[in-house]
C-alpha cells in the first residue's frame, strides 16, 4: 500500500490552491498598479537615469537607456498579466 497515490489528499490540495491563487494574483496586481507602485517606478527610473549621468553617460544616451529600462519593466508586467 506504500505505492498508492493519495488522490483524495491531492484533490483537497488542488481545491485549496485553486481558491488561494486568484486572491494572490489580484493582490499582486493591485500592488503593481497602485499609486505607490507608480511612485516607486518613477523613483527607480529617475535613479537609474541619474546614476548613468553621474557615471559619465551622455544625457541623450542616458534618456534612451532609462526609457528602455522603463519599457522592459512594462513588458515584464504585461507578460505577467498575459500568463494569468
Amino acid at each position: 500500500m506504500a505505492n498508492e497515490i493519495p488522490t483524495k489528499e491531492i484533490g483537497e490540495l488542488l481545491d485549496e490552491v485553486s481558491t488561494k491563487i486568484p486572491k494572490l494574483l489580484t493582490s499582486l496586481m493591485d500592488t503593481l498598479y497602485s499609486a505607490e507602485a507608480g511612485k516607486k517606478m518613477g523613483e527607480s527610473v529617475g535613479g537609474f537615469y541619474n546614476e548613468l549621468v553621474n557615471a559619465g553617460i551622455p544625457k541623450e544616451e542616458a534618456v534612451k537607456m532609462a526609457r528602455d529600462y522603463m519599457l522592459s519593466m512594462k513588458d515584464l508586467t504585461q507578460s505577467f498579466n498575459q500568463s494569468k
